[in-house]
Parts: structure tokens; sequence; C-alpha cells
């Protein structure tokens, strides 16, 4: 399952909300909690993508350099 950390950012922060208005302090926590999580997994797509694209050039420039 690709999972968009906009998506789920926004998921925890509506629990956040609701957790307020509620008065409920487990949904607000797990909001938070799930905030982090999605942060930590749009931060680790980035440094993923980052890693594939020097790769890839590192790759493109070995085999110019070996013509």
């Amino acid at each position: 399952m690709v999972r968009s950390g906009a998506r789920d950012q926004a998921k925890a922060r509506f629990k956040v909300f609701v957790g307020r208005i509620t008065g409920s302090e487990r949904l607000e926590a797990e909001g938070r909690t799930d905030e982090v999580k999605a942060t930590i997994r749009q931060k680790v797509t980035i440094i993923r993508h980052r890693a594939l694209g020097m790769k890839d050039s590192l790759k493109h420039s070995f085999k110019r350099g070996r013509s």
C-alpha cells in the first residue's frame, strides 16, 4: 500500500483537533503520534528518492566514462 505522507499528516492533525474538541486525551495523543510518524515517513521518502537519483546519476556517469 502506497501512503502519502501529506495525507497521513492531515489525518493526524484531524485526530488532534477532534481530540481537543471532545476532550479525548487518548485521541489527541494518538494524533500527535501519527503526525510524527507521517513526518518521519515523508523525510525517509525524500532521502530514498535522493539516493536513487544519486545512484542513477552515478550509473550514467560511469557509462559515459567507459565509452
